[in-house]
């Protein structure tokens, strides 16, 4: 079985959507919520990420590279996936199509996003709080947003659940159904601390509600 190359390809995809994709999202979603304590506070942090040392080196070999190998195994996964939610309307079956549908929402919004800072960044712009407080100013595009970082929190929180049992770590029904309220946990923790961060952006009020 180990010959068969779907099966490397999917284990390696499964091991890339943790390490490092799943450790670059949270530790994104960190330093957005240091907006929550004001403009200044966001700056500082972001320029600190900024000014990492190998940067370059780091975002493309640890970041960029795997992120793409496991976008493009996941979009030629997603069509492939035969969802039954019409048949058995479990949860495990609606996470199932929860995943396909959120990996291919969340592979547009980061396009996007990359568009909106990184490639504007390139082109002369400052990436700081006043630029993504314009960007969120616009009501369509903090829709987009929330949905986007939520589709985001998902995949990667339900994407756990399934490298748990794809590595063997979760075999039995009992494990996984602990592990079911492990990965929600943590995506109704990063859900919070996304949506914050969103709302520092645009409201700060709501942010420390």
């Amino acid at each position: 079985m180990a010959g068969n190359p779907e099966f490397f390809n999917r284990k390696l995809h499964s091991l890339l959507g943790v390490i490092p994709v799943s450790v670059f999202v949270t530790q994104h979603l960190v330093v957005n919520h240091f907006a929550t304590n004001g403009a200044e506070s966001f700056n500082n942090a972001a320029n600190f990420m900024a000014n990492l040392p190998f940067r370059y080196f780091l975002e493309i070999f640890i970041i960029f590279l795997p992120l793409l190998y496991h976008a493009v195994y996941g979009l030629y996964y997603a069509f492939q996936a035969k969802p039954n939610t019409n048949r058995f309307g479990y949860f495990r079956n609606w996470a199932f199509l929860l995943q396909r549908v959120t990996g291919v929402f969340t592979l547009i919004f980061l396009a996007w996003h990359v568009w909106q800072t990184r490639i504007a960044a390139a082109m002369g712009a400052t990436v700081d709080f006043n630029m993504m407080a314009e960007i969120l100013a616009n009501g369509g595009m903090l829709a987009f947003y929330i949905i986007g970082v939520l589709s985001a929190v998902f995949h990667l929180a339900n994407g756990l659940w399934s490298f748990c049992v794809s590595w063997g770590i979760t075999i039995t029904p009992r494990s996984q159904k602990i592990n079911t309220y492990v990965t929600m946990g943590i995506f109704v923790l990063l859900s919070i601390v996304a949506l914050r961060a969103i709302f520092a952006f645009t409201n700060p009020e709501l942010a420390n509600m």
